[in-house]
């Protein structure tokens, strides 16, 4: 018996129909054809894949087209742009429009048609997913570890809370356009005109528009050239001028500044938040650290760890995480608090799946290109830090080239942007001549020049030019600023 109810209970489950309204859809589409304005209400969230019959989406697509180029939508204008020999049961095409407006009701009910029509729509695509997961683990390949398949589920659901819709096929060149020219008002609208998020240091803002979203930025230097200095800097400077904006849906979006997400692979959280203060408050860390501080700077510290904790600056401390780990949390961070800017320092600490363990290039490979992946997926900029190769040392010319990142090829290749720190002081400091040589005259007259100065090349940029920012660096601070232009200093007298 039990076997018997347990048959027809699969049986049952298998000719379930997806669920949906087929009574809300007409109701809404004859709204809209009476009275444009129910588009309107509905268009901020409503698109035409969210509506479950055919002819109802080819409606709707075309309603909306109408009426986004000013013109009315009624079933007389409309008769031309859909197909004529169509049948929808016993009417034609023009008939079915004309019963829909017959039958409408008025707009005030269009929201509530609307949101049943796309609450319905997630559940199908709940559903799709769901089915999709359950077939793969039934008949996994060989090679798709359950690992993989848990970050594809993830990322598939993530893209259906974030977008309402899951689909990874073709969308009009109309809603890029729409998209890019929102865009460009934003940045009208925006502090400084940029068309990404400012990094609080304007040299670099004028030459990169500030960090565009879904773009993969590679920030590499020798070893105390200031990476991390810099980051941690612009992390600082973009959570403090986090700004929310509320959005038509009740979200928050920024308008100015950004949530910060920085994986730090290499420090602790208490020495990244030790470096902050210490640029912040113009402490060295050093005394921080041994405690080497007055009452003063004590007020000065406690002063800016209360302005810090209440920025959305999020750190991760977990070393050596993988890009499926990261991506996991990246996500759910945007899901929970929201995201705009992440930092990684750095690459090389990172590690790939398993396939890859072994064969560093092919890790490397798989970290740049899933960062990219992941750029793109969230809508973001990442920042990840890279190595240098020790072949800009054997030069005459320390200045780094795109030849010396480690494992070059692939991260030339997926970065939108390569920036490299440089510090020609550090070079100068460790090559000190014999004193009082011509040599060393020379010498002091060039690490004179260079002190207190950074040099960011911009060695590659899909969308802008290169070239050098060159900045003020205070090492005893570990703090990057825009440089004062000479012009404008006061006279000096030796």
């Amino acid at each position: 018996m039990a076997d018997a109810a347990r048959k027809f209970e699969e049986e049952s489950a298998i000719y379930r129909e997806a669920p949906s309204n087929i009574e809300a859809e007409q109701a809404l589409l004859g709204a809209i054809l009476v009275n444009n304005d129910a588009y309107y209400i509905v268009h901020d969230f409503l698109k035409p894949d969210h509506f479950f019959e055919p002819i109802h989406r080819e409606i709707f697509s075309r309603t909306s087209e109408m009426i986004r180029m000013g013109k009315i939508a009624t079933p007389v204008t409309m008769k031309t742009f859909l197909p004529a020999n169509d049948k929808i049961g016993e009417l034609t095409v023009f008939q079915y429009l004309a019963r829909l407006a017959a039958e409408a009701t008025t707009i005030i009910n269009a929201a509530d048609y609307g949101r049943a029509i796309y609450d319905l729509a997630l559940r199908r695509s709940l559903i799709r997913i769901g089915e999709d997961m359950v077939n793969i683990a039934f008949d996994a390949p060989l090679d798709m570890e359950p690992k993989a398949q848990i970050e594809d589920v993830e990322r598939r659901l993530f893209e259906l809370a974030e977008t309402g819709r899951y689909d990874g096929g073709f969308q009009p060149f109309g809603e890029a356009l729409t998209t890019a020219v929102q865009m460009a008002t934003a940045a009208k609208d925006r502090d400084g005109g940029l068309s990404g998020v400012s990094t609080g240091i304007m040299a670099l803002d004028q030459r990169m528009g500030g960090l565009q979203s879904s773009d993969l930025i590679i920030l590499a230097g020798r070893p105390a050239m200031g990476k991390t200095s810099l980051v941690t800097n612009i992390a600082f400077n973009i959570a403090a001028a986090y700004e929310p904006a509320e959005q038509a849906d009740g979200s928050f979006k920024a308008k100015n500044g950004g949530v910060v997400a920085f994986y730090s692979l290499e420090m602790s959280g208490e020495q990244l938040a030790t470096r902050i203060m210490s640029e912040q408050t113009e402490i060295s860390s050093s005394k921080i650290r041994r405690g080497n501080i007055n009452d003063q700077d004590l007020v000065k510290l406690i002063a800016c760890s209360e302005q810090m904790q209440r920025m959305p600056l999020y750190i991760d401390q977990t070393g050596g995480i993988s890009i499926a780990q990261l991506a996991a949390r990246a996500r759910r961070l945007k899901r929970q608090r929201g995201l705009d800017v992440m930092i990684i320092d750095y690459v090389q600490l990172m590690q790939g799946s398993s396939k890859s363990q072994g064969n560093r290039v092919q890790e490397i490979t798989e970290i740049t290109t899933g960062l990219k992946a992941l750029a793109k997926e969230l809508n973001v900029p990442i920042i990840a830090l890279s190595q240098l190769s020790r072949q800009v040392e054997s030069r005459d010319d320390k200045r780094p080239q795109l030849s010396d990142l480690r494992e070059s090829g692939s991260i030339e290749q997926d970065a939108d942007v390569v920036l490299f720190v440089y510090r020609d002081e550090y070079y100068l400091a460790n090559r000190e001549p014999k004193a009082g040589t011509d040599e060393y005259m020379k010498w002091e007259l060039a690490l004179n020049e260079a002190r207190g100065k950074a040099e960011v090349i911009i060695a590659k940029q899909r969308h802008g030019p290169t070239g050098t920012a060159r900045l003020a660096f205070q090492a005893e601070y570990t703090r990057f600023s825009d440089l004062a232009d000479e012009g404008y200093l006061p006279e000096r007298y030796e």
